[in-house]
């Protein structure tokens, strides 16, 4: 019941301040059972020290033939700050990393290693650098001395070769660990392509970036999952995802041929007015064919790389497959 010239006063309604932001921390795993101890004992105090921030730690097994699920999942029943996504089978990193974005549940994401060559003391300077406004930050490695001189040269080799063919440089000595906002993530989702590169996927979509410099350690446990055939072949990947210079190239080295071959059947007419037909050896001719059918070859596998990403790309299959997912059922109050 109210009464005349009553004022009625609304109910106070107690707003609470913000929930922090909730990192995501996203790291493939592959046959690391001996890492994953190391791993969380290295990681989640770190992320513990950082101020207003919730974390989750999104795992993601890449098809492991050893014990690392079973590792993972005990850790995720343990504690609901870690998910564990299973895939069905070894997709290969970049669609395990695929994966970890699409599947993490932060406003900021952190894309990481399982064999903690970097630092795990890093993410705070990259929050850090991330509330002075940018969307990326990038975590560069000031020196490679953790990495053979083998893997020093072909490093820089690399990024050379890459950033001066393609359309868009890739940062030199920048892997995928970064920091990069929930913005960034759900521009990374609407890309199709199911070959993914995904440093150049990163550079790909801009934003607003910064880099902090950091000193990479030695792997603490196992061995690395990536040989040398594999490094060619992702750095054939990353070439051929980002630039179409290599077809143009063959263009370039048949029209050089081409005028070299008229310009020698011209002297040779000339030569024969002047001087008669003289009987030369097979030696020459031989080389020239030897030469112009490997340039051909060549020239075919290079446009077989291209056809061949077409061909994949065309099916529509989906980059990577879920078998099941793993955490800790969060108690209610």
């Amino acid at each position: 019941m109210s009464f005349p010239n009553e004022t009625i006063v609304p109910d106070k309604v107690t707003v609470g301040p913000p929930a922090p932001p909730l990192l995501s921390l996203v790291v493939p795993f592959y046959n690391e059972q001996e890492m994953i101890p190391h791993f969380f004992s290295g990681v989640i105090p770190e992320l513990e020290r950082i101020p207003n921030i919730r974390f989750e730690i999104l795992c993601v097994n890449d098809g492991s033939r050893d014990r690392t699920l079973d590792s993972l999942i005990a850790y995720a029943h343990a504690d609901a700050r870690v998910r564990v996504v299973d895939l069905t089978r070894n997709f290969g990193k970049e669609a395990a990393l695929t994966a970890a974005i699409f599947e993490a549940r932060g406003d900021l994401i952190v894309p990481f290693d399982a064999d903690l060559q970097d630092p795990p003391e890093v993410i705070g300077k990259l929050v850090e650098k991330w509330r002075e406004g940018y969307d990326v930050v990038l975590a560069k490695r000031a020196d490679r001395e953790s990495d053979s001189p083998l893997k020093k040269w072909t490093a820089q080799f690399f990024y050379r070769i890459h950033n001066d063919m393609a359309d868009l440089p890739i940062p030199e000595n920048v892997g995928d660990f970064r920091l990069f906002t929930r913005n960034v993530a759900n521009a990374l989702k609407t890309l199709p392509e199911s070959c993914r590169f995904m440093k150049g996927l990163f550079a790909w979509v801009g934003f607003k970036t910064a880099i902090v410099e950091y000193k990479r350690a030695p792997r603490a446990a196992g061995k690395t999952k990536f040989s040398g055939w594999k490094l060619w072949n992702f750095a054939l990947e990353g070439i051929t995802s980002f630039s179409t210079l290599p077809l143009r190239i063959w263009t370039y080295l048949g029209v050089s041929v081409a005028i070299f071959a008229l310009t020698r059947a011209f002297w040779l007419v000339i030569r024969t007015m002047l001087y008669g037909v003289d009987v030369p050896g097979y030696a020459s001719l031989a080389t020239a064919i030897l030469l112009l059918g490997g340039i051909q070859l060549i020239g075919i596998g290079v446009l077989g790389e291209y056809v061949g990403r077409i061909y994949l790309e065309s099916k529509g299959r989906p980059v990577y497959l879920v078998r099941k997912r793993y955490e800790k059922a969060m108690a209610h109050a």
